[in-house]
Order: C-alpha cells, then structure tokens, then sequence
C-alpha cells in the first residue's frame, strides 16, 4: 500500500498556529493570556478551552484607553503596559487570577511591547509564570524614552483606570 501525500491543517499552512506550542499550552490546564500586537494597537484576551473550542472570557483593546485620558498612539510600550494592566483589572472583576501567557508565532524580543503588556497584567495582580529579565525597564514603561511629561500621563491614567474599573 501507497502512502499519499498528508495535507496540514489549514492554519499551519498559513503559518498562524504552531499547534505543538498550543498543545503545550491547553496542557498545562490555565486560562490563556492571549496577546496580540499590530503597528498600531494591542489586544490581550483571556481564552479558555472547552470541548467545542476557545471560549473568550475577557477582552482588551488599546483603543479603550481613550475612555480613561490616554490621548497618545497605542502602538507604544507604554500604551502596551496600560493596556495590560487594564485587561488584568477586567480580568480579575472575573475572577481570574492566574493563567499562561500566549504570544503565538510572534517573535519573543527581550524588553517588547509583548512583555509591557505582560508587566501590566503583573501589576494588576495576575499571575502569569516568566523570567524578570524579559520586562522593560520601568523607564521604557513608563516612556521616559518618548517625553517627559509621558511619565505623568501613564500614572494619571492608571489612576483612572483603578477608579473606573475599581467601582
């Protein structure tokens, strides 16, 4: 008998699912920390597996930050870094609390916006299993890099964050 040609899933042909990386993920049992970067945005999402596929449990757009004063481009690390902490003030009005973090086929960059989304999750009190070293520096997260008046305007906005989201 002949073997034939095996076809791959669709999404490994398009390069969008490494499924050996999810499998590992869906193993270990915890909600996934889902996030995802473009030019100009970031979304963080919590995904839990069920039987019949991912069920989003929570949801969170850069643009949202404009409800809270964030009047900057949302494709920074400090825009990356409030976005996280507001997906994990969401998150825990849930009631999630741990999970594993999810970048996908990004390419992991010590210091990333990946990583400022994920410094915002810790600080909002998720916990997430990774290395300190992979975090940016405070400087970067709170874009003392961009201007100086960028420091003032993250920590006015986490302020409305926590009041907003904290009722």
């Amino acid at each position: 008998m002949k073997k034939g040609y095996i076809v791959q899933h669709r999404r490994r042909r398009e390069k969008k699912t490494n499924y050996r990386k999810r499998l590992a993920l869906l193993k270990s049992g915890k909600i996934r920390v889902v996030i995802r970067r473009s030019v100009k945005n970031i979304r963080i999402q919590f995904v839990e597996w069920n039987g019949k596929g991912d069920e989003t449990l929570s949801q969170t757009f850069s643009k949202e930050l404009k409800k809270y004063g964030w009047d900057h481009y949302c494709g920074n690390v400090p825009a990356s870094y409030l976005t996280g902490f507001l997906a994990g003030i969401k998150a825990k009005k849930k009631g999630i609390k741990e999970g594993v973090l999810d970048i996908g086929i990004q390419t992991s960059t010590k210091g990333s916006r990946i990583y400022a989304a994920l410094k915002g999750l810790l600080d909002a009190g998720i916990e997430i299993p990774h290395s300190p070293e992979i975090l940016p520096a405070e400087d970067r997260i709170y874009g003392k890099h961009i201007s100086d008046e960028m420091e003032n305007k993250v920590k006015e906005v986490m302020k409305n964050i926590e009041s907003k989201e904290g009722e």
